[in-house]
Protein backbone atom coordinates (compact mmCIF):
# COMPACT_ATOMS: atom_id res chain seq x y z
CA UNK A 1 0.00 0.00 0.00
CA UNK A 2 1.36 3.41 -0.99
CA UNK A 3 2.15 5.87 1.79
CA UNK A 4 0.26 9.13 1.41
CA UNK A 5 1.97 12.47 0.96
CA UNK A 6 0.46 13.63 4.26
CA UNK A 7 2.01 10.75 6.21
CA UNK A 8 5.35 11.20 4.43
CA UNK A 9 5.55 14.88 5.35
CA UNK A 10 4.58 14.29 8.98
CA UNK A 11 6.83 11.24 9.43
CA UNK A 12 9.70 12.88 7.57
CA UNK A 13 9.35 16.05 9.63
CA UNK A 14 9.33 14.02 12.83
CA UNK A 15 12.51 12.18 11.84
CA UNK A 16 14.34 15.35 10.75
CA UNK A 17 13.40 17.26 13.90
CA UNK A 18 14.35 14.27 16.08
CA UNK A 19 17.76 14.15 14.40
CA UNK A 20 18.27 17.91 14.88
CA UNK A 21 17.27 17.62 18.55
CA UNK A 22 19.54 14.59 19.02
CA UNK A 23 22.49 16.43 17.48
CA UNK A 24 21.87 19.42 19.75
CA UNK A 25 21.76 17.17 22.82
CA UNK A 26 24.95 15.37 21.73
CA UNK A 27 26.79 18.65 21.14
CA UNK A 28 25.73 19.90 24.56
CA UNK A 29 26.85 16.65 26.19
CA UNK A 30 30.24 16.69 24.46
CA UNK A 31 30.78 20.36 25.28
CA UNK A 32 29.83 19.76 28.88
CA UNK A 33 27.29 22.59 28.65
CA UNK A 34 28.36 26.02 27.55
CA UNK A 35 26.14 27.78 30.05
CA UNK A 36 26.66 27.70 33.82
CA UNK A 37 24.98 24.75 35.45
CA UNK A 38 24.91 25.16 39.24
CA UNK A 39 25.38 22.46 41.81
CA UNK A 40 21.78 21.26 41.45
CA UNK A 41 20.95 22.16 45.03
CA UNK A 42 17.88 23.86 46.39
CA UNK A 43 16.21 26.80 44.69
CA UNK A 44 16.66 30.14 46.41
CA UNK A 45 14.08 31.04 49.00
CA UNK A 46 14.71 28.05 51.26
CA UNK A 47 11.69 26.11 49.98
CA UNK A 48 13.60 22.83 49.93
CA UNK A 49 12.58 22.24 46.29
CA UNK A 50 15.24 21.11 43.82
CA UNK A 51 16.72 23.84 41.63
CA UNK A 52 14.92 22.67 38.47
CA UNK A 53 11.31 23.17 37.30
CA UNK A 54 10.42 19.46 37.32
CA UNK A 55 8.70 19.44 33.91
CA UNK A 56 6.97 16.21 32.87
CA UNK A 57 9.31 15.71 29.88
CA UNK A 58 11.68 17.65 27.66
CA UNK A 59 9.40 19.92 25.58
CA UNK A 60 10.91 18.91 22.18
CA UNK A 61 10.04 15.28 22.96
CA UNK A 62 6.44 16.25 23.69
CA UNK A 63 6.13 18.04 20.35
CA UNK A 64 7.76 15.11 18.54
CA UNK A 65 5.39 12.64 20.23
CA UNK A 66 2.32 14.57 19.05
CA UNK A 67 3.75 14.92 15.54
CA UNK A 68 4.40 11.17 15.41
CA UNK A 69 0.88 10.52 16.74
CA UNK A 70 -0.57 12.67 13.96
CA UNK A 71 1.41 10.67 11.37
CA UNK A 72 0.11 7.38 12.79
CA UNK A 73 -3.49 8.63 12.87
CA UNK A 74 -3.22 9.86 9.27
CA UNK A 75 -1.94 6.41 8.25
CA UNK A 76 -4.83 4.63 10.02
CA UNK A 77 -7.68 7.13 9.48
CA UNK A 78 -6.58 9.57 6.76
CA UNK A 79 -8.34 12.94 6.99
CA UNK A 80 -6.40 15.20 4.61
CA UNK A 81 -7.45 18.84 4.21
CA UNK A 82 -6.88 21.13 1.21
CA UNK A 83 -5.64 18.15 -0.78
CA UNK A 84 -5.82 20.08 -4.06
CA UNK A 85 -3.99 23.15 -2.76
CA UNK A 86 -0.48 21.76 -2.46
CA UNK A 87 1.42 24.96 -3.34
CA UNK A 88 -0.62 27.08 -0.94
CA UNK A 89 -0.13 24.50 1.83
CA UNK A 90 3.61 24.30 1.26
CA UNK A 91 4.04 28.07 1.26
CA UNK A 92 1.89 28.62 4.36
CA UNK A 93 3.62 25.77 6.19
CA UNK A 94 7.07 27.07 5.25
CA UNK A 95 6.22 30.58 6.50
CA UNK A 96 4.97 29.20 9.84
CA UNK A 97 8.04 26.98 10.26
CA UNK A 98 10.51 29.75 9.38
CA UNK A 99 8.83 32.11 11.85
CA UNK A 100 9.09 29.37 14.47
CA UNK A 101 12.81 28.84 13.88
CA UNK A 102 13.43 32.61 14.03
CA UNK A 103 11.70 32.82 17.42
CA UNK A 104 13.73 29.90 18.75
CA UNK A 105 17.03 31.38 17.57
CA UNK A 106 16.13 34.77 19.08
CA UNK A 107 15.25 33.14 22.40
CA UNK A 108 18.42 31.02 22.43
CA UNK A 109 20.48 34.14 21.73
CA UNK A 110 19.02 35.92 24.77
CA UNK A 111 19.63 32.89 27.01
CA UNK A 112 23.23 32.56 25.80
CA UNK A 113 23.82 36.29 26.33
CA UNK A 114 22.49 36.02 29.88
CA UNK A 115 24.64 32.94 30.55
CA UNK A 116 21.76 30.76 31.66
CA UNK A 117 20.77 27.20 30.80
CA UNK A 118 18.23 26.46 28.07
CA UNK A 119 17.05 22.91 28.97
CA UNK A 120 14.43 22.91 31.77
CA UNK A 121 16.25 19.95 33.30
CA UNK A 122 19.04 22.34 34.36
CA UNK A 123 18.86 25.26 36.82
CA UNK A 124 17.94 28.72 35.57
CA UNK A 125 20.75 31.07 36.62
CA UNK A 126 19.34 34.37 35.31
CA UNK A 127 15.91 35.85 34.62
CA UNK A 128 15.74 36.83 30.94
CA UNK A 129 13.26 39.65 30.26
CA UNK A 130 14.73 41.50 27.28
CA UNK A 131 14.71 41.02 23.51
CA UNK A 132 11.97 38.68 22.33
CA UNK A 133 11.08 38.08 25.99
CA UNK A 134 9.52 41.54 26.07
CA UNK A 135 6.82 40.20 23.71
CA UNK A 136 6.24 36.66 24.97
CA UNK A 137 7.31 34.72 28.05
CA UNK A 138 7.68 31.49 26.09
CA UNK A 139 9.27 32.10 22.66
CA UNK A 140 10.79 28.61 22.63
CA UNK A 141 7.39 26.95 22.94
CA UNK A 142 5.67 29.47 20.67
CA UNK A 143 8.36 28.87 18.04
CA UNK A 144 8.12 25.09 18.33
CA UNK A 145 4.32 25.29 18.05
CA UNK A 146 4.67 27.29 14.84
CA UNK A 147 7.06 24.66 13.43
CA UNK A 148 4.61 21.92 14.40
CA UNK A 149 1.72 23.79 12.77
CA UNK A 150 3.86 24.50 9.73
CA UNK A 151 4.40 20.79 9.18
CA UNK A 152 0.72 20.08 9.81
CA UNK A 153 -0.41 22.73 7.31
CA UNK A 154 2.17 21.69 4.69
CA UNK A 155 1.00 18.09 5.04
CA UNK A 156 -2.66 19.10 4.91
CA UNK A 157 -3.19 17.01 8.03
CA UNK A 158 -6.44 17.37 9.93
CA UNK A 159 -5.02 15.26 12.75
CA UNK A 160 -1.88 17.38 13.23
CA UNK A 161 -3.94 20.57 13.36
CA UNK A 162 -6.57 19.07 15.68
CA UNK A 163 -3.95 17.64 18.05
CA UNK A 164 -2.52 21.12 18.68
CA UNK A 165 -5.28 21.62 21.29
CA UNK A 166 -4.25 18.72 23.58
CA UNK A 167 -0.61 19.45 22.75
CA UNK A 168 -0.87 23.00 24.10
CA UNK A 169 -2.78 21.73 27.14
CA UNK A 170 0.10 19.34 27.94
CA UNK A 171 2.71 22.08 27.41
CA UNK A 172 0.75 24.56 29.54
CA UNK A 173 0.08 22.22 32.45
CA UNK A 174 3.06 19.88 32.36
CA UNK A 175 5.80 22.33 31.41
CA UNK A 176 4.98 26.04 31.54
CA UNK A 177 2.98 26.02 34.80
CA UNK A 178 5.80 24.12 36.54
CA UNK A 179 8.41 26.48 35.14
CA UNK A 180 6.43 29.47 36.35
CA UNK A 181 6.17 28.07 39.87
CA UNK A 182 9.90 27.39 39.83
CA UNK A 183 10.76 30.89 38.61
CA UNK A 184 8.50 32.45 41.24
CA UNK A 185 10.29 30.46 43.94
CA UNK A 186 13.68 31.44 42.58
CA UNK A 187 13.23 35.07 41.51
CA UNK A 188 10.24 36.14 43.60
CA UNK A 189 8.85 39.62 42.95
CA UNK A 190 11.09 40.19 39.93
CA UNK A 191 9.48 37.29 38.11
CA UNK A 192 5.97 38.14 39.30
CA UNK A 193 6.37 41.69 37.97
CA UNK A 194 7.62 40.32 34.64
CA UNK A 195 4.74 37.85 34.46
CA UNK A 196 2.26 40.67 35.09
CA UNK A 197 3.50 42.74 32.15
CA UNK A 198 4.25 40.07 29.51
CA UNK A 199 1.80 37.43 28.29
CA UNK A 200 2.48 33.71 28.49
CA UNK A 201 2.15 33.23 24.73
CA UNK A 202 1.35 36.37 22.69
Amino acid sequence: MAISETVLILAGGTVVLAIVFGIRVAIRAVAGGAAPRSDGGEASGGSGAPDVPGVIALPPLIFLAFLAAAAVLEAIIPLPVLAGQALARYLAGAVLAVCGFVLIFMAAGRFNAAGTNIPPTLPTTALVVDGIYRRTRNPFYLGTTLIYLGLGVAAGSFWAIALVVPLLWVINTGVIAREEQYLERKFGDDYRAYKARVRRWV
